[in-house]
């Protein structure tokens, strides 16, 4: 007579070959089983199945799309974002357009962010040349009070630069 419990071999066997626990699927694409659980909660990942001992069971299919969620995440795409895709695509719809257009923002806002990152840089490189000639004209063991002269008024062609470093929103 074969067990059939969870701990049979013949139970593993069949449970591995067609979905996986959660930290397996964790494991398989490095990520928690916390994020695991958040993306089920947002709808990112369908409603997961349950043993008898109330662990976690995920259709194979999962881990292409943990994979597919964390490669939209690193191109921008916010878990928001993600839930309502996947929520429209697994109700049946076709998010095609939505995506495009999603994108399409998303690389406005690299490109945007891009040339802060360049003004940062060009920032940057005029500080390092300035604080340079201020040590040369420091005696040594003077102080220099290079991270003071960020915050000079004097110095007013660089504030938008400076408020671009720290980010902070604009009042």
């Amino acid at each position: 007579m074969l067990d059939s419990g969870t701990d049979s071999r013949v139970h593993t066997w069949c449970v591995s070959a067609k979905s996986l626990r959660s930290g397996n699927l964790a494991r398989l694409t490095g990520v928690s089983a916390d994020t695991l659980r958040h993306y089920e909660r947002l709808g990112i990942l369908p409603k997961s199945q349950r043993t008898e001992g109330g662990y976690r069971i995920y259709a194979s299919g999962a881990v292409q799309r943990v994979q597919l969620a964390q490669r939209a995440l690193q191109l921008g795409f916010s878990l928001a974002e993600l839930s309502e895709i996947f929520r429209t695509r697994d109700d049946g719809g076709a998010p095609c357009h939505r995506v495009l257009s999603l994108t399409e923002e998303k690389l406005r806002s690299l490109g945007r962010r891009i040339e802060e990152l360049r003004r940062t840089q060009s920032y940057m490189r005029q500080l390092l040349r300035d604080w340079r000639r201020k040590l040369r004209r420091t005696p040594p063991g003077g102080k220099a009070m290079l991270l003071h002269s960020l915050a000079d008024k004097s110095n007013l062609s660089t504030k938008s630069t400076t408020n671009n470093l720290t980010r902070r929103p604009k009042p």
